[in-house]
């Protein structure tokens, strides 16, 4: 049995190992396999919601050609002309630093109002917006004029375009132009934006980035791995929708604005009349002017370029680590605690990282934040059931085990006190009970096989049936006879007059079953006991390849002597001086001392007040 249970235990241990390294695998394989699903975006929508701060954004200035724009000014579209006064006051009157102007010219309009959009896109700082597509169609969109492309760089770290549409063709001798084409997450919510888009082989910016190159001192001064740092760049979206100055173009046009609001700023024209369709999802709000989006990148890219932006953490290889952590743990505790401190374990691991990954989550959006969740999970489905079967098959195992040897009442005791191990050797106060047939070959040497099977059959169950009625633990036969004991493996107070009481109800067993084989004209049967109480080591003890719960020790070995006494004695039960000292329950007679085989010293033997007796 040993040598099973610890190939049990190889074996239980090993997939326990496999269960951990696959929970570790599935967090590295969202890891390193990743794109952004269902739950890492929403944790991270959470997160941005958190962290986005309030504090005014002093640097860029959205004007919105708004309802109130509309309603004052007139309908969209306005003229050309119109448009171009709404630039020029910006840079003129206002003093914006630069103007990019969120919308598609695709068809000519009054020609001096285009003439004049024109020059400003070509002399001023004035960025215009052209649009790409990124979806494979049968027949690509080809809309207006391509402008203020440049050589491809870097032709991995571009997003491939199929499709655009862009300013009618006066249009096309602008300075700096920039995309606002774009591609929402499965979900629809807009997260990503192209710093670079390759069309044709060539390369066109983002609107904010055409923007910063425009107006931006030095021109490329932290701007470069902003320009090369992925075909999309996640938004970080730092800041709350109105921590942005919003002026309404109607406002500007009439001279009503504040100066500050615009003075020196970055600005971006765009619309939220719900007419003009320029309205997005963002993890912020679910509809948002999409000026403000690029202004949400323009915010990013001058905190990356004014070396304030966070510093990326490790968050790859951290939420690895921290799998790793947990999986380990899980090995170590899973079969040492109960399933529900496992689950509470687990619960606790998981707080722990939404913590980590509130910190980290919104500064790098590189690593998934469902990761180790999924390792937590996939030990909450496997590691815990699997645990707890483990533990209903050693539980099981072990009342097998226990019901070979002890009795009923004594196995729901050990239950309920929760002993771990109770067939651990240990050294226990026990009283032994031995007893055997007297003269067992002369009575079967007569008999058929069958018929000496059935006498040793019915013999044995009436020495049995006490021992266990009485919470003995069943130690062993020996072909006619049996070995039992009490006090292991639960400690009892009264060990010593429970093995006494048994020892009594053998013998009235025996003497029925006598008398039954009497009328059948066969020989009587005696039955010879012997009882003694001591210490003794209980436990499984045995080889590698077979095991027995048993006790050994002084008094064991005395009640085996004491059993042999009897038959030179008239009573069927011989006692012990430990067992005299220790019943409560019993009254005794002395028989006188004795040396019993195998000892040195006399030993004083005992029998019962009418033992004999039925």
């Amino acid at each position: 049995m040993i040598q099973f249970s610890a190939r049990l235990a190889l074996s239980t241990a090993t997939l326990r190992t496999g269960v951990a390294v696959v929970a570790v695998l599935l967090s590295g394989w969202l890891q390193w396999g990743w794109t952004p699903g269902f739950a890492d975006n929403w944790m991270r929508d959470q997160f941005i919601r958190l962290h986005a701060s309030d504090a005014p954004e002093d640097r860029v200035a959205v004007i919105d050609i708004d309802e109130a724009s509309l309603a004052a000014v007139g309908t969209w579209p306005w003229p050309r002309a119109r448009m171009a006064a709404l630039l020029e006051t910006l840079l003129a009157d206002y003093g914006a630093r630069g103007v990019a102007l969120d919308m598609v010219l695709p068809e000519p309009a009054d020609a001096p109002g285009d003439a004049r959009l024109a020059g400003l896109a070509q002399h001023g700082p004035v960025v215009l917006a052209q649009a790409f597509d990124y979806a494979a169609r049968d027949k690509p969109l080809r809309v207006g004029s391509l402008a203020a492309g440049q050589p491809v760089r870097l032709p991995s770290q571009a997003a491939l375009a199929s499709g655009f549409v862009a300013n009618h063709a006066g249009l096309a001798q602008a300075g700096q132009v920039g995309n606002i084409g774009f591609v929402p997450d499965a979900d629809g919510v807009l997260r990503r934006l192209p710093l670079w888009t390759q069309f044709e082989g060539r390369e066109y910016p983002s609107l904010a980035l055409a923007l910063a190159y425009c107006c931006t001192p030095g021109r490329d001064a932290g701007l470069a791995e902003e320009a090369f740092a992925g075909r999309f760049f996640t938004l970080p979206f730092a800041r709350e929708w109105t921590a942005y100055t919003v002026v309404s173009a109607a406002d500007i046009l009439n001279l009503r604005a504040p100066a500050d609001a615009v003075s020196g700023r970055l600005v971006l024209v765009g619309s939220s009349a719900l007419g003009l369709s320029d309205r997005v999802a963002t993890p912020l709000t679910a509809s948002t002017s999409g000026a403000l989006v690029h202004a949400a990148l323009m915010s990013a890219l001058l905190d990356r370029q004014a070396g304030i932006a966070p510093a990326p953490w490790p968050g790859r290889w951290l939420a690895v680590l921290f799998s790793l952590l947990v999986a380990g743990t899980a090995v170590y505790t899973f079969p040492r605690l109960p399933a529900a401190a496992n689950v509470a374990l687990l619960c606790a691991s998981a707080l722990a990282w939404l913590g980590i990954a509130y910190v980290i989550g919104p500064h790098d959006v590189h690593f998934s934040m469902a990761g180790p969740l999924l390792s937590l999970l996939f030990l909450l489905g496997v590691a815990v059931p699997f645990d707890w079967q483990v533990t209903q098959r050693e539980s099981r195992e072990l009342l097998g085990t226990l019901r070979q040897y002890v009795a009923k009442s004594v196995v729901d005791e050990l239950l309920r006190s929760k002993v771990k191990n109770p067939l651990a050797p240990a050294l226990r106060n026990v009283t032994t009970l031995i007893a055997d047939m007297e003269g067992y070959t002369g009575q079967v040497e007569s008999l058929t096989m069958a018929e000496a099977a059935q006498l040793t059959h019915d013999f044995l169950d009436c020495l049995t049936r006490p021992v266990l009625e009485k919470g003995g633990t069943l130690d062993k036969y020996t072909g006619d006879g049996l070995v039992a004991f009490w006090g292991a493996p639960l400690p009892i107070a009264d060990h010593a007059d429970l093995a006494l009481e048994a020892a009594q109800q053998i013998v009235i067993e025996v003497q029925r079953l006598s008398r039954t084989r009497e009328l059948a004209g066969k020989p009587p049967l005696r039955v010879r006991v012997g009882v003694e109480s001591g210490m003794a080591m209980a436990g499984d003890f045995g080889t590698s390849s077979r095991s027995i719960y048993t006790a050994v020790g002084d008094s064991v070995n005395t009640a085996a002597r004491l059993q042999v006494q009897a038959r030179d004695l008239p009573h069927d039960i011989v006692i012990g001086q430990g067992t005299v000292a220790q019943a409560r329950r019993h009254r005794f007679t002395l028989l006188g001392d004795v040396v019993l085989r195998g000892k040195e010293k006399p030993t004083t033997l005992y029998a019962l007040e009418s033992s004999d007796s039925p």
